[in-house]
């Protein structure tokens, strides 16, 4: 089962990961393999611009680059932090074509995927929050794979909204070395400003990914409301049903849809699913950094919510 998938549509390459965890040799070694079989194939025929749309790690773009620069005069990423409602927004990375500048932005017109979606219902916003120690991040990692896991969901992106050095790395770094991960985090850890706070909330209010996930700071304060506010939807993560009622409170004077209140049961050992609707409500056990937390019933449980209001 490959690791990474590549296709063409018109002049957009799609790329991003699979379900299936990998180092990244093998990924390195399955994006080569699917380039030179498209390449062979002529389904990369060259020409003057290519876009590319999807997740890439380092690894993966020095491959793309290498590959692509032989076939195209222009390559340009897709930043989903610099879009527009209804717009795609393209950063041009490689140019030797004298229409195209590197640095250059071209603006590709979204096309969503299902006709009857109205463009403010084409995507949603969703807030983790809830007070520290809560596993957050930990079930922000699980959730990023369990939405890899359904087939044809709408394409999703993670980020962290506050500056603990945790970030869409870390999970899978941890797995694999904690130590690494542990002083990689206390590395990027900064502290948390109302410059930062201004900043990730212009950041959360460009990103227009079909389903976009970010977690806040453990506290309720202002600089977490600034943030917050620029969400849709919310999902609040609690040790204690007292933790509960404050965090309702902060997503009601903001216009935020609550979706899920769940209880993280650290000593626990299974989850347990109480009710579906209108929220979804019930607990998730030992979120450990390291584990794969993407099989959790209430992990998946949310997962299927998302995509359905998609």
């Amino acid at each position: 089962m490959t690791t990474y998938h590549i296709s063409l549509e018109g002049d957009i390459l799609k790329v991003g990961f699979t379900a299936t965890l990998a180092k990244g040799d093998q990924i390195v070694r399955d994006v080569v393999a699917q380039l030179d079989a498209m390449i062979a194939s002529g389904e990369l025929p060259g020409g003057s611009l290519i876009k590319i749309n999807g997740r890439i790690s380092v690894l993966v773009s020095q491959v793309l680059a290498d590959k692509l620069s032989k076939l195209y005069d222009a390559i340009a990423l897709f930043d989903p932090k610099i879009g527009e409602r209804g717009l795609d927004r393209y950063v041009v990375t490689i140019s030797r074509h004298p229409k195209y500048k590197v640095g250059d932005t071209l603006d590709v017109v979204r096309c969503l995927r299902r006709a009857s979606l109205t463009p403010q219902q084409s995507s949603i916003k969703v807030v983790l929050c809830g007070f520290a120690n809560t596993g957050k991040t930990c079930f922000r990692d699980g959730l990023k794979q369990a939405l890899l896991q359904i087939p044809n969901a709408p394409e999703s992106y993670f980020i962290s909204g506050c500056p603990d050095g945790d970030g869409s790395w870390y999970g899978e770094t941890a797995r694999r070395d904690l130590d690494l991960a542990k002083n990689l985090k206390a590395e990027y850890k900064a502290r948390f400003t109302p410059e930062f706070a201004q900043l990730k909330a212009q950041e959360v209010r460009a990103i227009n990914t079909s389903i976009f996930i970010f977690d806040v700071g453990g506290r309720i304060s202002d600089d977490n409301r600034l943030i917050m506010a620029e969400a849709t939807h919310a999902v609040i993560l609690v040790k204690d049903e007292c933790e509960i009622a404050p965090w309702q409170e902060l997503c009601k004077s903001l216009g935020l849809q609550v979706v899920a209140i769940i209880y993280s049961d650290y000593e626990g050992v299974s989850d347990a699913i109480s009710g579906e609707t209108p929220i979804l409500r019930g607990s998730v056990h030992r979120l450990q950094r390291g584990e794969d937390l993407s099989s959790r019933p209430m992990v998946q449980a949310l997962a299927r919510v998302l995509v359905e209001l998609i």
